[in-house]
């Protein structure tokens, strides 16, 4: 066990050579070059900034609550408990009048204050039967027209009378229907009588209590506006949005991050929106016919797509078809030989290219040449980064669960002072998520915004370095140590190198989130970077060691 005096402060930026968050070139200077090579004062590091203490504060606080199952059936009971003292009603009638108003207290205590009579109407809750009870020793069924005495009828506050054979029947058909057992109503077609959980509770089998019970549970979720499940496969959890108080994202206790609005992955700082366009395009079979466009082109006769795999102009289509065809010119290959050219080039095809006869098809095949291109360059980006954010969760895991453990025997330090191992490897998750989504940003960025463009592919380009360098320290040079036969003595510099390098790369990336989110607003229209005092809000400042570049530095 270390003293005190040997410990590092992992929070301590200037205890920290430059070198551990430059690698030579330096990190996370924002400091973009505008068109006349001149430094934008727009710095992204902001480790001394004057908010920083705000950034910690909200990186603590969270706009939503995490609700297990027994906590969604205990605010359930809870509010149905509530509503039936305040109103003086049984439970049952509680219950259907929150499922009337979405489960609202507050909106089933305002309209029943306001018009008891109409409220009552409209769920179904009848103050005096409909069909008065007589004095009789036989009663017909409504349903199946059988004669019962009065203790074999059973009915709801209305007063119809059915058999309870027919009643067990339509209450396990309206549970297997769906979710809209829970609005069942009197067999009467007339009746608009409610049923309550007390005749479910008498009436129906184990199984379809279950049922019903289970559709209960997830309309107190599905039905409120501020509450949504979990999207994780498997996860039973829903989240509580407190609704307009920010960003989108939120964390489930199965680990999976969403965005509330959509239920998409977490995707700041990319818009909702974005994020529907790119998964859309993902999946679309446009980039396929993009692709044939610009790979392929069709046969003359059969008009099916064929794509050149050989170098010889001679084409020959697949059966049935079979037709020989010149892949230039797209002629009958009977008309060809040594007088066009031979097999490797076309007479005609350039006199025509000359004469514009092939000016729009050939625009058009480069212009879907193009386009799958770029298409192609930010997609390969934006999956590579989503592969290594899976590993990077699956080291992490592994982390936890086996090898912190390990190392603490090894260095023979409590796992307490290792907890920033896995503080970087969260960190590292977390920014490969942002990155992966810089990627839909810039594809979806405007071509003619020359200078955003410029701007934002400096930034994410020191961002995607930064990251490297900290997935490099906590992936390779943690082996170090993780396999050491005995404790090392320089293991605190590596807890200040590898805390320090978390810290600085948190920072930028959340600077460069909050950037991006903000449209890159401060880039104006010539490519530099506006001085307003309203910047400062979006990148804060650096004052300390692992600034910006100088004036005369370049990239590498």
């Amino acid at each position: 066990m270390d003293s005190e005096d040997d410990m590092h402060d992992a929070n301590d930026m200037e205890s920290v050579d430059d070198d551990f968050y430059s690698d030579g070139d330096g990190y996370g200077g924002g400091d973009a070059m505008d068109s006349d090579g001149d430094v934008a004062d727009y710095d992204f590091m902001g480790n001394e900034s004057d908010n920083s203490d705000d950034q910690a504060v909200s990186r603590t606080q969270k706009n939503y609550t995490v609700l297990k199952e027994e906590d969604i059936r205990q605010r359930q009971e809870d509010d149905m408990t509530t509503i039936s003292t305040l109103l003086s009603i049984p439970r049952e009638a509680a219950c259907i009048l929150l499922r009337r108003y979405n489960w609202s207290v507050n909106k089933v205590h305002e309209e029943w204050f306001a018009d008891e009579e109409r409220v009552r109407k409209s769920a179904g809750l009848l103050e005096k039967p409909v069909v008065p009870l007589s004095r009789v020793k036989e009663v017909v069924c409504g349903i199946c027209f059988e004669n019962y005495p009065p203790d074999g009828i059973i009915s709801v506050g209305c007063g119809h009378p059915f058999c309870a054979t027919c009643w067990k029947a339509y209450i396990t058909t309206s549970i297997n229907d769906g979710p809209g057992c829970l609005m069942l109503q009197c067999p009467d077609p007339s009746c608009d009588a409610a049923i309550g959980q007390d005749m479910i509770d008498t009436l129906a089998s184990g199984e379809d209590k279950d049922k019903y019970y289970r559709y209960l549970l997830r309309s107190y979720i599905e039905d409120n506006r501020k509450t949504k499940w979990c999207p994780a496969p498997g996860c039973d959890s829903a989240i509580e949005y407190d609704l307009g108080s920010g960003s989108y994202d939120v964390t489930c206790c199965c680990s999976f991050s969403f965005c509330w609005n959509c239920t998409e992955e977490a995707h700041r700082p990319v818009d909702c929106d974005t994020v529907s366009k790119w998964i859309l395009k993902n999946s679309a079979e446009s980039e396929n016919m993009n692709w044939i466009l610009a790979n392929s082109k069709p046969c003359p006769k059969c008009k099916r797509p064929i794509e050149k795999n050989q170098g010889c102009m001679h084409m020959t289509c697949t059966p049935p078809c079979k037709f020989e065809f010149c892949w230039l010119c797209l002629g009958a290959w009977l008309d060809h030989g040594e007088r066009t050219g031979g097999f490797y080039a076309c007479n005609r095809y350039e006199s025509a290219k000359q004469e514009g006869v092939y000016d729009e098809a050939e625009r058009r095949r480069e212009m879907a040449k193009n386009s799958l291109e770029r298409y192609t360059h930010y997609y390969e980006r934006w999956a590579t980064n989503q592969s290594s954010r899976q590993k990077a969760m699956a080291d992490l895991h592994q982390m936890q669960t086996v090898h912190l453990e390990k190392l603490s025997e090894i260095q023979c330090q409590p796992e307490s002072q290792l907890k920033f191992i896995i503080e970087s490897w969260q960190q590292v998750v977390e920014c490969r998520r942002v990155l992966k989504w810089t990627y839909a940003y810039g594809y979806y960025l405007p071509e003619h915004e020359h200078a955003k463009r410029q701007f934002f592919e400096y930034v994410q380009g020191e961002a995607e370095a930064g990251l490297e360098r900290l997935h490099r320290c906590a992936e390779k040079e943690l082996q170090t140590y993780l396999y050491a036969t005995r404790a090392s003595k320089d293991f605190n510099d590596f807890r200040t190198k590898l805390a320090g390098l978390t810290s600085v790369t948190r920072n930028y990336f959340e600077n460069l989130v909050r950037a991006l989110e903000n449209g890159l607003t401060d880039v104006d229209s010539q490519g530099a970077c506006s001085k307003a005092p309203s910047s400062k809000n979006i990148t804060g400042s650096s004052k300390g060691k692992g600034g910006g570049r100088g004036k005369n530095s370049t990239r590498t």
